[in-house]
Parts: C-alpha cells; sequence; structure tokens
C-alpha cells in the first residue's frame, strides 16, 4: 500500500507543469527575477490622472511593489514592443512577474518575460504585443509584415512623416541623408 501510495505521489509531481523561469538574453547586468505586485497605471499613480480599466493597454502600466518601489517594464519578447498589452488584463490585481533585470546608462530595466495573477494563477509569456497588433491591422501574426510590425506599423508611419526618421523633421532628415551620399 505505501509502494501505491508514493508512486501516486511521484505520478501527480511528473504531471505538474513547471514553473516558468526567465531566460537569460545576454542583456547588461542581467538578473533573473521574480515577484509580486500590483498592476497600476502610472500615470494615475505619480498624478492622480486616473483612465478606467488603465487605460484598457493605452497607457503605460508598471509593477507597485508592496514596499512602494514602481516597477516599470520596458519590454516584452517582440522586438521593440513595450508590455502594456501584456499587463493590461491585470488592472488593479496583484501578479506575480518573472524577467530579467538590467542596466543601461545606470538606469535598472525589467523585461518582463511571464505573468501570472497572484497567488495561483497560470503561467502565460508576455508574447501577445504581436498576435494583438496583428489583429488590430488585418494582418496574419505569422506573416512578414508582423514580424517586422515596427516598418509596417500605421503609427509609428504617421510620425516619420510629421517628425522624420531622426525626430528633428524631414527637412534635418533630407540634409543628413544627402550628407551620407
Amino acid at each position: 500500500m505505501n509502494f501505491l501510495r508514493a508512486a501516486s505521489v511521484i505520478g501527480a509531481l511528473l504531471i505538474v507543469p513547471p514553473a516558468m523561469a526567465a531566460e537569460e538574453w545576454g542583456l547588461p547586468d542581467e538578473q533573473k527575477t521574480r515577484f509580486e505586485a500590483r498592476v497600476v497605471d502610472v500615470l494615475c499613480e505619480l498624478t492622480g490622472n486616473c483612465a478606467a480599466d488603465c487605460g484598457a493597454g493605452a497607457r503605460q502600466l508598471g509593477l507597485l511593489q508592496d514596499d512602494g518601489k514602481l516597477v516599470l517594464p520596458f519590454k516584452n519578447a517582440v522586438p521593440f514592443a513595450g508590455a502594456a498589452i501584456e499587463l493590461k488584463d491585470f488592472c488593479g490585481k496583484r501578479v506575480i512577474a518573472d524577467g530579467l533585470f538590467t542596466t543601461n546608462n545606470g538606469y535598472k530595466l525589467f523585461a518582463l518575460q511571464y505573468l501570472r495573477e497572484s497567488p495561483a494563477g497560470k503561467w502565460r509569456r508576455a508574447n501577445r504585443f504581436l498576435s494583438d497588433w496583428a489583429k488590430r491591422n488585418g494582418l496574419s501574426p505569422t506573416g512578414k509584415q508582423a514580424k517586422r510590425w515596427f516598418a509596417h506599423d500605421p503609427r509609428v508611419k504617421e510620425r516619420i512623416a510629421e517628425d522624420g526618421k531622426l525626430g528633428l523633421g524631414p527637412a534635418a532628415d533630407r540634409a543628413y541623408f544627402n550628407k551620407q551620399k
């Protein structure tokens, strides 16, 4: 009987999915980390300018730890994408965030890789930006345009048309790029 009980416990442990864990990306001073926090609308937290449902993903979202530290996730697993899309479903809720702290020019940054509702929600990868972007733009998330979303995003194209590729205006772009020829 003890053998059967031990076998059933071992069998149950084998089918339990492993806990998510951050993957190293080779970033400067990277440190794998996991912490619990509450998802907040950063603008609301800092100024009192609050939007319903944390702005539904249109505002910068952060992770407020119990000690009062506000962590701003700067990206998810998609190149040049932020983490607001990953956090918007958890507005006001406690989560467990798993990712990498790194530094850039002396600033400590957090790259979100996995997320779950606390205390025991289901883990999910922080990679939803691309599928959400493709859906909003009527494209396949596996297509060529989606893989280079930043080159095909209408908002990015509009901003470049207004401010130029260098952010200094179209005239500055022309002068600079003509000089490079």
